[in-house]
């Protein structure tokens, strides 16, 4: 299934943003173009945002074909790399806006993990925030989204393609409840 025109320009305009460069203590070293820190394999920082609505449900969302990374996966929070400059907590609640539309609310952080895999190495913060507002989907990053248990999700994750580095901040979510 080939990608559309309109997400390969955001593709390529996502893979030229300068992002946080740290080292495997998440000590901030400077900053570097986000597809440079891929290819050297060197290690970002990112976010990970679970929405939950009034009902305690999850909302999981599917990642476009676009995406460099876990593309067409199923995704259990909303997130992205954390720019050049910006804090993990502006980071969340840019992230957060522009994927599912979601602002004003307030986030809570819940820690921070390390994710290691080739091509995808990172410091992660973990936050929730819960919303019942409509969700407004960025048409380059989501292709669709849907509420369900942080149990069903990760079921659901043991038959279907989710990406590994947002269940492992799901689980950390939930190791603290």
């Amino acid at each position: 299934m080939a990608i559309s025109e309109r997400e390969a320009v955001h593709r390529a305009a996502s893979d030229a943003e300068r992002v946080a460069w740290v080292d495997e203590q998440d000590q901030l070293l400077g900053g570097l173009v986000r597809a440079e820190l891929r290819e050297r394999g060197l290690i970002g920082r990112g976010t990970f945002i679970l929405l939950f609505n009034s009902r305690g449900e999850l909302c999981v969302h599917r990642r476009t074909l676009s995406k460099a990374i876990y593309p067409g996966y199923w995704d259990v929070a909303a997130g992205g790399m954390v720019g050049e400059g910006e804090s993990y907590s502006e980071s969340a609640a840019r992230e957060l806006q522009e994927e599912l539309g979601i602002a004003g609310v307030a986030l809570r952080e819940h820690g921070r993990f390390y994710f290691d895999q080739p091509g995808n190495r990172l410091w992660g913060a973990v936050f929730s925030a819960v919303s019942d507002a409509p969700l407004l989907l960025q048409p380059e990053e989501v292709m669709e989204a849907r509420f369900m248990t942080a149990e069903q999700a990760l079921a659901a994750a043991a038959e279907q393609d989710f990406c590994p580095d947002s269940l492992q901040a799901l689980r950390l979510y939930l190791a603290q409840r």
